[in-house]
């Protein structure tokens, strides 16, 4: 398609295919005809380096407009824009820089925030522009600076974080490439505490999260997905009496859900999370989206309830990060 639309052809890259050479003497698999066809970029353009995989990016410049091309894998994508695209990108554009710095909030909603901070917006440089990015659980804010200094423009950025950390201190958790997951883990490792969970509506998504980053063997000993009630009161010892009073989506079914598996993994921490992920199954009392989140050590129990909404997956995310910055906000303070 690139070929018709430039009214060029495909020539064979020697360094791109040493590249897929070298990945695939590693990986011990025969190179197909189609490996070696990968190696081909359009007649005048330059390979950008794959480090994750076989397929190249290409840069191609007509008409004094530069055209970049990517594979769509984002784990491919991600370090060719960062290690080559973007490198490129700002040498060819120089004497015009872009600086950006994105603060990383949880635990308030896109709305609420931007009325929360619609003051400090108003007195942002006129050279910057504020972006609000929402997901499930969080909002990125980016802060995005343009002019001829990037060291300036850093420090005139940073200006603008400190006043806001000032004004939502409570819900900032990160900044730039932070994860809730990779925070947690240094705040064990200097502690030297263990953590377990609890978990029933997240269906293990929690330890997914917490076990997705290197080194979490060092203090994450563990958790029991307690999904039906007998396993609650079977492994997790939660009392019949409990689930029939209260049922098995409410504060006092998650605190004993807590404090028990601390108790039977041994750990100094523990999260527990119980609710009603949806989309069935809700009723008036207790709708979709309900959910019970406990944080517990060996002195307390520290218990939340949400109204995530009706979606099953985002109810399933929002409620793996909400639990995270409990634990996090419970760990610090």
């Amino acid at each position: 398609m690139l070929c018709h639309f430039f009214n060029t052809s495909l020539v064979f890259d020697e360094a791109t295919y040493a590249d897929i050479k070298t990945i695939f003497k590693i990986r011990k698999y025969p190179i197909t005809e189609l490996n070696r066809m990968q190696a081909e970029i359009l007649n005048g353009g330059k390979a950008i380096r794959n480090t994750e995989g076989t397929a190249p990016g290409l840069w191609y410049e007509r008409n004094n407009k530069i055209f970049v091309a990517t594979p769509g894998v984002p784990f491919e994508m991600k370090p060719m824009m960062s290690n080559y695209i973007i490198p490129m990108l700002e040498e060819r554009m120089k004497g015009s820089v872009i600086a950006h710095k994105t603060i990383l909030t949880q635990g308030i909603g896109e709305s609420f925030l931007a009325e929360k901070i619609a003051g400090w917006e108003r007195t942002l440089l006129p050279h910057m522009r504020l972006a609000y990015l929402p997901s499930p659980g969080l909002v990125r804010l980016r802060i995005t600076a343009r002019g001829e200094n990037k060291m300036e423009l850093q420090k005139q950025i940073m200006i603008q974080v400190e006043r806001l950390v000032k004004i939502i201190p409570e819900y900032i958790f990160g900044y730039d490439d932070d994860t809730l997951e990779k925070i947690i883990l240094n705040v064990f490792l200097k502690s030297k505490k263990t953590l377990s969970t609890a978990e029933s509506c997240t269906g293990g998504a929690i330890a997914q999260r917490i076990t997705s980053v290197p080194g979490s063997s060092s203090y994450f000993k563990g958790s029991v997905i307690a999904y039906a009630n007998q396993i609650k009161e079977q492994m997790l010892g939660v009392s019949t009496e409990t689930l029939q009073t209260f049922g098995a989506v409410s504060e006092e079914t998650v605190k004993e859900m807590a404090q028990n598996v601390r108790k039977i993994l041994k750990t100094d921490y523990a999260i527990a999370v119980s609710g009603i992920a949806g989309p069935e199954s809700g009723s008036e009392l207790k709708p979709v989206g309900l959910v019970y989140i406990a944080i517990a050590d060996d002195t307390k129990v520290f218990v939340q309830k949400f109204y995530f909404g009706e979606n099953r997956l985002v109810n399933i995310e929002k409620a793996v990060i909400t639990s995270l910055n409990m634990l996090r906000k419970f760990c610090i303070n």
